[in-house]
C-alpha cells in the first residue's frame, strides 16, 4: 500500500465518522433515514476514492516517467562528464609520465655530474690531505727538533742550577754542620767551664766586668784589689766612691761574683720532679751556700774606712737571684749579719745606673765655682759688648742722616736736569770718563 491508498483510507475514515455525526444530529432517533443517508454517503466517498486513486495513478505514473527521464539525462551527462574526465587524466597521465622521464633524465644527468664532481673533489682532498700531511709532519718534526732543543736546554739550565742548588745546599749543611760541631764543643766547652769552680768564677767575674765596662768609666771602678794591706785576698771589682770631704780619699765598694751552680742546678731538678722534700733540702743548702759567701765576703774585703761599711754579692743569673730572693728573710740575714746585699744583673744594673747619676752630680758641684767664675767673666765682656753695641748704633745713625742728605741733594739735581737731554750710556762714560767697577784695581 502506497501513501497515496493510505491518505484515502484516512479521509474515508474521516468523511464516515463526520457524516454519521452529522447525519444523527440531523434526523435523530430513525434508523431508517440514517442508513440510507449512510449508504449514500458511502457510494459518494467510494467514487471520490476512485477518482482520487485514478488521479493519483496518473500523477504517480507521470512522477515517474518524469523521474526516469531526468535519471536517464543524469546518467547521459555523467557518462559524458566520466568520458570527459577520463579523457583528461589519460591526458595528465601522459604528461606526467613525459615528466618523470624528463626528471628521470635530469636525475640521472645531475647523478652522473655529481659522480663526476664528487670524485673530483675526492681527488682534490686527497691532494689536499697529502699536503697536509706532509706539512703537518715536517711542521711536527721541526716542532719536536725545537721542543727537544728547548727541553735539552732547559733541562741541563734546571739540572745545572738544581746541581748549584744542591751544592750551595751541601755547603750550606756542610757549613751548618761544622758550626753544629762548633756549638757542641763550645758547649762541651761551657760545661767544662762550668763544672770548674774556679772557671765558674771566672764567668760570673767577666759578665760583672762587662757590666762595670757598659755603664761606667774606666777610672771610677779597679779590678782585683786588696782591700787589706798586706792581705792576699784580693775583691774581684771595686767602685771608687768619693770621700765626704775635699780632704777625704777615695772609699771603694767591694763586689764579688758567686754562682753555686750545683746547688741551683739541684733546686731547680727537684723542682722539675715535684719533690716538695728534695726542694726544700736544696733551697737549704743553696742558702747556706749564699750565708756562707756572704761571710767570707764580709771578712775578707769589706774594712772601713777604706772600704764601705757594706759589700755586694753578684749572682750572675736572674734565675739563681730568683731563687735567693724567694728564701723567707734571707736578704734581710745577710744585711743585718754580714752587711752584704745581693744584686742580680739587673739590679746590679740599675744601681751601677745610680751611682753614676751620683758621680755626675758630684762632678757638678765640685765644678760649680768654676762654673761661677765662667758666668762673671761672660757677664764682663758681655756689659763692653752692650758699650760697643750703643758706638755701632750711634754710627749707623750717623750714617743714616748722612744717606738721607745725599738723598735730598740727588733729588734736587733731578729737578734741576729734568730739561737736559740724557746721552747714550757709552757716550756718557766717554765724557765723565767713568771707569767700570770691574776695572778698578784692588788696593
Amino acid at each position: 500500500m502506497d501513501w497515496l491508498t493510505f491518505a484515502a483510507f484516512a479521509l474515508f475514515a474521516v468523511f464516515s465518522g463526520l457524516g454519521a455525526a452529522f447525519l444523527l444530529r440531523r434526523f435523530g432517533g430513525s434508523s431508517g433515514q440514517w442508513l440510507d443517508a449512510l449508504d449514500r454517503l458511502e457510494r459518494r466517498i467510494r467514487e471520490d476514492l476512485v477518482a482520487n486513486r485514478e488521479e493519483a495513478s496518473k500523477a504517480a505514473r507521470g512522477l515517474r516517467e518524469e523521474v526516469v527521464g531526468t535519471l536517464k539525462d543524469m546518467a547521459v551527462l555523467q557518462k559524458s562528464t566520466l568520458d570527459g574526465f577520463g579523457a583528461q587524466m589519460g591526458r595528465l597521465t601522459n604528461s606526467l609520465e613525459q615528466r618523470l622521464d624528463a626528471f628521470a633524465r635530469q636525475i640521472g644527468d645531475l647523478t652522473k655530474a655529481n659522480e663526476m664532481r664528487q670524485e673530483a673533489l675526492r681527488a682534490t682532498v686527497e691532494l689536499r690531505l697529502g699536503q697536509l700531511q706532509e706539512d703537518n709532519a715536517a711542521k711536527l718534526e721541526q716542532m719536536r727538533q725545537t721542543v727537544d732543543e728547548k727541553l735539552q736546554g732547559t733541562l741541563e739550565k734546571r739540572l745545572g742550577e738544581s746541581f748549584k742548588l744542591v751544592s750551595e745546599r751541601l755547603e750550606q749543611v756542610q757549613k751548618g754542620l761544622g758550626e753544629m760541631q762548633s756549638l757542641a764543643n763550645g758547649v762541651g766547652d761551657l760545661k767544662k767551664v762550668l763544672t770548674n769552680v774556679k772557671t765558674r768564677g771566672t764567668w760570673g767575674e767577666v759578665q760583672l766586668g762587662n757590666l762595670l765596662e757598659q755603664i761606667l768609666t774606666p777610672d771610677q771602678f779597679m779590678a782585683n784589689v786588696a782591700c787589706r794591706e798586706g792581705s792576699s785576698d784580693r775583691v774581684e771589682y771595686v767602685i771608687r766612691l768619693p770621700g765626704r770631704g775635699e780632704g777625704d780619699g777615695e772609699v771603694w765598694l767591694p763586689i764579688d761574683a758567686k754562682f753555686p751552680r750545683e746547688d741551683y742546678e739541684r733546686l731547680v731538678e727537684a723542682a722539675e720532679r715535684a719533690d716538695p722534700e728534695a726542694v726544700e733540702a736544696s733551697a737549704r743548702a743553696l742558702e747556706a751556700r749564699i750565708k756562707q759567701s756572704a761571710k767570707d765576703i764580709a771578712g775578707k774585703y769589706v774594712h772601713p774606712p777604706r772600704t764601705t761599711d757594706f759589700a755586694i754579692l753578684f749572682l750572675p743569673t736572674e734565675g739563681l737571684y730568683a731563687e735567693v730572693l724567694r728564701r723567707p728573710g734571707l736578704m734581710d740575714a745577710l744585711q743585718r749579719d754580714y752587711r752584704v746585699n745581693l744584686c742580680g744583673p739587673t739590679t746590679l744594673g740599675a744601681l751601677l745606673n745610680s751611682l753614676q747619676m751620683g758621680f755626675r752630680t758630684l762632678a757638678i758641684q765640685q765644678r760649680s765655682s768654676e762654673v761661677w767664675e765662667i758666668l762673671g767673666a761672660v757677664k764682663s765682656e758681655f756689659g763692653k759688648y752692650g758699650e760697643v753695641l750703643d758706638k755701632v748704633q750711634k754710627k749707623l745713625v750717623e750714617a743714616s742722616n748722612s744717606i738721607e742728605d745725599i738723598s735730598v741733594r740727588r733729588r734736587a739735581i733731578d729737578r734741576k736736569l729734568r730739561g737736559v737731554a740724557a746721552l747714550p750710556n757709552d757716550g756718557a762714560k766717554a765724557v765723565l770718563e767713568l771707569i767700570e767697577p770691574a776695572d778698578v784695581e784692588p788696593d
